[in-house]
């Protein structure tokens, strides 16, 4: 997966973070993950304790979208075989799936392929009844690939919002809150179109705590939030939105739109929510390398958010005591965390939150220690590269390090010195992972 003829390999510490970082993403993936989290027993489909029997049902079919979603479509044509109807996902890496069509869309920008994938999404849920079990692989990289603007929202000026969106700094609940309001499928809404079928969601989680309604913005569940909500982020982060999606808002905040489904809405009666692979199944895995190796590890939090690069002095802090003191571990260490960081963009350069994360750290990183930063999808902010792998090394201009940090300007900084980590696309998206390698 990690493409080892790019980058860094010249010694041990380097192969092991990288090795420890692939372990963590290959446990993510939907065929190791479904295949501790579904089986077959006859006709009856098991997912964690839930049972359904297929016998109940006249169709069953797989819907969703996101970066997983194709993996997860495939994982379920090989369980079910013909017990499978058909059903259509929306993803930006396909593989076959019997009669599942997977539409191929755009990340982390919506297309036109993104729209019309949804709206047949959206057609199927359509055609559900009380006989119809759906299986609805919800993941990271949904609220992108499952585009379905809502009435009078073009998907020009959709592009525009969420452009603006990713680049002002907010966190993902908040950005997701203004997606839901803007959106035909989101915010419990897709659950609305399926009901009265059974709806399992199978979610694979790239948000902090794990909280299903903003995964993917969270189509299959109720929504806490509001158009107020949604016009206060815009206010607080100064985000230039189009008009068609302020004019929205401001309809939705005075009544004249009916919100974003609650928790009393029985479209929710009929689903269940599965997550079937986090932030932490990554991290669990990595810590796993890290320990056969005989490094101590010490698992930060799968929760890190903020600005990337303040994040990031954070982690070299802990290097720094675990090298003074043996505090909180003991070298040979290895720091892991999760979670996802931001960055808000000034700059008109090239790079994305771990890229931001690791050039921050090397920056001040003790010598010898090392540091990798990946998003477990492959695509670090706009880029082809997951995240780099560096060291105290790597900045040999700090001068220029600093001001390619303030310009976000900081892939060629990072690809000149041979410090990206490329992995192309994994099948799965479980947020970002990072590990410390603190040496004796």
């Amino acid at each position: 997966m990690i493409d080892r003829t790019r980058g860094r390999t010249d010694d041990a510490l380097h192969e092991l973070a990288l090795d420890a970082v692939e372990a963590g993403i290959r446990a993510a993936h939907p065929t190791e993950v479904l295949r501790r989290a579904l089986s077959l027993d006859g006709e009856t489909l098991c997912v964690h304790e839930s049972r359904y029997d297929l016998n109940d049902y006249d169709s069953v079919v797989v819907l969703g979208g996101g970066n997983a979603a194709g993996q997860v479509a495939g994982v379920l044509s090989e369980l079910l075989g013909d017990r499978l109807s058909g059903g259509v996902v929306v993803t930006d890496d396909p593989v076959p799936a019997g009669p599942v069509d997977s539409v191929t869309g755009t990340h982390p920008v919506p297309s036109e392929a993104n729209v019309a994938g949804a709206e047949r999404v959206v057609a199927a849920a359509r055609e559900a009844d009380e006989r119809t079990l759906a299986l609805v692989a919800i993941t990271g990289g949904g609220s992108a690939l499952l585009a379905a603007p809502a009435e009078g929202i073009p998907l020009a000026d959709l592009r525009d919002l969420t452009e603006g969106l990713l680049r002002s700094g907010a966190p993902i609940d908040q950005i997701n809150a203004v997606r839901k309001h803007v959106s035909s499928i989101k915010g419990g809404l897709l659950a609305r179109e399926l009901a009265p079928a059974t709806t399992v969601g199978l979610i694979f989680s790239d948000v902090s705590g794990g909280d299903v309604s903003v995964v993917a913005s969270g189509p299959l569940s109720p929504d806490p939030t509001t158009y107020a909500d949604a016009l206060d982020v815009l206010a607080e982060y100064e985000i230039d939105a189009p008009e068609t999606v302020v004019r929205r808002l401001e309809r939705g905040a005075a009544g004249d739109l009916d919100d974003t489904p609650g928790e009393a809405d029985p479209a929710f009666d009929t689903v269940s929510t599965h997550v079937v692979a986090d932030n932490f199944t990554a991290i669990a895995a990595a810590r796993e390398v890290c320990a056969d190796a005989g490094f101590e590890p010490l698992v930060l939090s799968s929760s890190v958010r903020g600005e990337a690069r303040e994040a990031a002095l954070t982690h070299v802090a802990v290097a720094e005591e675990s090298r003074a003191t043996g505090n909180p571990v003991s070298p040979p260490a290895a720091v892991l965390s999760g979670g996802e960081t931001t960055v808000t963009i000034r700059g008109d350069g090239t790079g994305g939150p771990n890229q931001e994360f690791t050039l921050s750290a090397a920056t001040e990183l003790p010598e010898g220690t090392v540091l990798c930063a990946v998003d477990t999808d492959g695509i670090d902010g706009p880029t082809d590269a997951a995240g780099a792998l560096v060291d105290a090394a790597t900045v040999d201009d700090l001068r220029e390090a600093r001001a390619k940090l303030k310009e976000n300007d900081v892939y060629d900084y990072l690809d000149e010195r041979d410090a990206l980590v490329f992995t192309g696309q994994t099948g799965t998206n479980v947020n970002d992972l990072r590990l410390l390698l603190v040496p004796e």
